[in-house]
């Protein structure tokens, strides 16, 4: 059947071949088991949370969302839909849970309801209790859950006297004291901005809940309608636009026995919380940044009264950088940090440094009795492998070591628990990815235990990308040509397909990342993906370049990578178009209003065309304030307030698309473009998509929006 379908109606079906693959896993601390979360085959979007029995080799279903719900289809509340857009998730039934210290319990929601799932019996039940409830958690032992439901953090005994099967036991550790308020939730600005997803953490001893305090009175609302439905009323939206006011995040800590300690620290200095870690070795962690995201604290929590002191500060005349995994503790209580220092990303226990250049540290995965696992970049910026650092015993002389026996380059991650490793990995000689469970051991090796099998459909294309440097800068490139392309053939219309901003690296070893520009190149294009300055994975001052300028240097970088191209391979840059999605979106923008010289045709999706509407963490990191410099946010601007900015001859052909259900980039982005461009007198097409957010999940219209592009870029190029 597979076969039969064209690429756009599997891609769209089957989620960009991610429905089917094993994620979110869990490693039990005794290393006998694994949990994830796999639907059933490649198109099934309802995710079962399976265990695999590492003494047995046995895999078995923990949790099954059709007989929990008795083959009801999900009812989602408003608080869940917009953690789901945060993460961009599109799948259903168990879309995420969430563990004790042992791995034995795991708690989740299905439309709304609590559940639980007995991993060593593999078996679930529901909790009832108020709902709608949203990110359930079960305390470190086991004993109870906490949850929100309609903005209480509220908790629940999982067993024993205090659990009865009426729900008895329930009950409140928080409640809102005002109409913004909510406990126990990520503001918007967190979810969407610092990839903080969660508003609460248990204390190690399962006896406190240290739990934001989130009161978005402060922030601006915005009303996003639905023009084909004008019967319904509009969502209204708490959006904090750059340079207006953000949620106010407090913390208190909550005892099971009702008490409530506030957590106190220069929240006018520091308003942004941006992690938070809680463990054994040591008190709570916090990291917090100053608005202008030029210096953040890392501050520990006294757990008796609230107050909070710095452990180490980070300062930078551009922004710190975020990074997942970090702050944290080792066993033995020393600080684990990601920061930029010595023209590197660089790992650091305590005062020391255990990596530097040309290593470039993505993420913290893992901190162990005497290593840290985690993820960087080297030399080949496209190879993101899973490295192992000691910072003590037997490799206290430093240095690291990649994981996992295989060949690179490869796109890789890990979850570890104990001495047991989950590594998956992606490569680009074969679709989709490998999963395996392995035991790394003390001195270094590895021991193959098992390996977690994938229902994801295979793609009916094979793509084979030039991964080269281009220019004077070395812009790492992917280069698409078409299948059974020869050098005879002559030259090609070009199809830009950038991102090309930060916090997305599109030019990496991955088969799969590469498969729809395959798709436009077998549709007649030399396809060319270019990551230049601003985008991760080289070194901070290449992502840092773009600081006061968004605009200007995305640009030039991907005139320069398409320039540096032409003379080895055969592009047509008399016919050179380019698409791209959110900030690809912006960039496909600029490129045919400031440089049409260059570009001839643009596909501009969800693009933020006016900074001032765009959310504060984000633009304000790059751009800063708008009140200090609003010409820079003009500059930087496909729109201002007269109309079109910088807007060059000749007119070319531009396909604006959107979705009015878009939350995060709002469709007023692309109306005040059109109006800007109907003002100046240059036509262009709109494409608005009824019901549709930032991801564009539904089936028929992914398929049917790569479609109509390439009709568009056909039409525009003169391409037959």
């Amino acid at each position: 059947m597979t076969g039969q379908l064209s690429f756009p109606r599997q891609h769209a079906r089957t989620q960009r071949f991610s429905l089917g693959a094993p994620r979110g896993f869990a490693v039990a601390p005794d290393g006998s088991r694994v949990a994830f979360l796999r639907s059933r085959t490649g198109t099934d979007r309802a995710n079962v949370l399976w265990v695999l029995d590492l003494d047995d080799g046995r895999e078995y279903a923990a949790a099954d969302p059709r007989t929990l719900l008795a083959g009801a289809d999900e009812e989602l509340s408003a608080e869940e839909r917009a953690r789901r857009e945060r993460t961009r998730e599109g799948s259903s039934g168990v879309v995420g849970y969430a563990v004790d210290a042992a791995v034995e319990l795991a708690a989740f929601t299905l439309s709304g309801r609590l559940f639980t799932a007995e991993l060593r019996a593999g078996t679930a039940r529901e909790l009832p209790v108020p709902g709608p409830v949203v990110d359930p958690r079960p305390s470190p032992d086991g004993r109870h859950i906490a949850y929100v439901s309609q903005g209480r953090l509220r908790v629940v005994p999982t067993e024993g006297p205090e659990r009865t099967e009426d729900g008895a036991g329930d009950r409140s550790l928080a409640e809102p004291d005002g109409p913004g308020v909510t406990w126990g939730l990520a503001e918007f600005i967190a979810a969407e901005e610092m990839d903080r997803h969660r508003g609460f953490w248990w204390s190690p001893d399962s006896d406190r809940v240290l739990a934001a305090r989130v009161d978005d009175s402060p922030v601006h609302r915005w009303w996003i309608a639905d023009p084909a439905h004008p019967d319904r009323e509009p969502a209204q939206v708490a959006y904090p636009a750059a340079g207006t006011p953000n949620a106010s995040v407090g913390l208190a800590l909550l005892g099971l026995d009702g008490s409530r300690t506030d957590v106190t620290w220069d929240q006018e200095r520091y308003p942004y919380l941006a992690r938070v870690h809680w463990s054994a070795a040591g008190p709570p962690l916090l990291l917090v940044q100053s608005r202008d995201q030029r210096a953040q604290r890392y501050l520990t929590v006294d757990t008796k009264t609230g107050a909070t002191g710095t452990l180490h500060a980070d300062e930078d005349p551009r922004w710190v950088e975020l990074a997942a995994g970090s702050p944290a503790w080792t066993p033995d209580g020393r600080l684990v940090r990601i920061a930029d220092e010595g023209g590197a990303r660089r790992l650091f226990v305590g005062d020391r440094a255990l990596t530097a250049a040309p290593l470039h540290v993505r993420a913290v995965l893992d901190i162990g009795e005497d290593d840290v696992l985690f993820t960087a970049s080297a030399e080949d910026l496209h190879d993101i492998g899973v490295y192992r650092a000691w910072y003590r015993g037997s490799g206290d002389q430093g240095g690291w070591e990649r994981v996992g026996q295989r060949p690179y380059p490869s796109v890789s991650s890990a979850v570890r628990g104990g001495s047991v490793t989950v590594l998956s990995h992606v490569c680009l000689e074969r679709p989709g990815a490998q999963t395996e469970v392995v035991r790394l051991e003390a001195d270094g090796g590895e021991t193959w235990l098992a390996a977690v099998g994938s229902y994801a459909e295979v793609p009916v294309l094979a793509t084979s990308p030039r991964l080269v440097l281009s220019g004077e800068r070395r812009i790492p490139c992917a280069v698409v040509l078409p299948t059974g392309y020869e050098e005879g053939d002559g030259p090609l219309p070009v199809l830009m397909d950038p991102y090309g901003g930060p916090h997305a690296q599109r030019v990496v070893a991955a088969h799969n990342a590469h498969l729809t520009s395959q798709w436009f190149a077998d549709q007649g294009f030399a396809v060319v993906v270019a990551d230049g300055r601003g985008t991760p994975g080289r070194s901070p001052d290449w992502e840092k370049a773009v600081h006061h300028d968004l605009a200007a240097v995305v640009l030039q970088d991907q005139i320069d990578a398409l320039q540096g191209l032409a003379g080895r391979f055969p592009l047509d840059l008399d016919r050179v178009a380019i698409r791209g999605w959110s900030f690809g979106g912006y960039l496909a923008g600029l490129a045919v209003l400031r440089r049409p010289d260059v570009f001839h045709a643009a596909v501009v999706g969800a693009p933020v065309t006016d900074q001032r509407l765009y959310d504060t963490h984000y633009t304000e990191r790059y751009l800063g304030h708008p009140g200090e410099d609003p010409a820079r946010y003009t500059a930087n601007s496909l729109v201002g307030d007269d109309g079109l900015v910088d807007a060059a001859e000749p007119h070319r052909p531009m396909m604006i698309v959107h979705g009015l259900a878009d939350d995060n980039v709002v469709v007023a982005h692309s109306l005040r473009l059109s109006s800007a461009l109907l003002a100046a007198g240059r036509p262009h097409e709109v494409l608005p998509l009824s019901g549709v957010t930032h991801m564009t999940p539904q089936e028929q219209v992914a398929e049917n929006l790569l479609l109509l592009q390439v009709d568009f870029l056909k039409r525009s190029l003169g391409v037959r």
